[in-house]
């Protein structure tokens, strides 16, 4: 059974950080990319990053490049998503998401997911 549990998210003042994690198992967790995406209410969920599990590269939406940091420890089966300089825009539910079919390859897109982890509320209040 495909589970993904993602953990952190809180209660952080403008300026501030968290450290989002993403615990994988049920599938081959180095030959797949992993994804971190949020999501608003009243609003479509967003892609935030990816890493892709061939050689590890990253990829961020314009809104979080420079103040996230994507990273993943093999060994574990985690995903971290490193947030600094946290804004009041990056407000949201976070999750993270694997597509099996994507060859380990990112973007990881929001119709190509096959599963979601549980969200973790992220709030940073100004």
């Amino acid at each position: 059974e495909v589970q993904l549990q993602a953990s952190g998210g809180g209660l952080v003042q403008a300026g501030g950080s968290l450290r989002l994690s993403c615990l994988a198992s049920g599938f081959t967790f180095d030959e797949n990319a992993i994804g971190w995406f949020r999501q608003v209410p009243g609003k479509e969920r967003e892609g935030v990053s990816c890493i892709s599990s061939s050689d590890g590269s990253t990829v961020y939406t314009d809104s979080v490049v420079g103040r996230f940091t994507i990273s993943k420890d093999n060994a574990k089966n985690t995903v971290y998503l490193q947030m600094n300089s946290l804004k009041p825009e990056d407000t949201a539910v976070y999750y993270c998401a694997v597509d099996l079919e994507n060859l380990g390859d990112c973007p990881i897109y929001y119709y190509g997911v096959d599963y979601w982890g549980k969200g973790t509320q992220v709030t940073v209040s100004s």
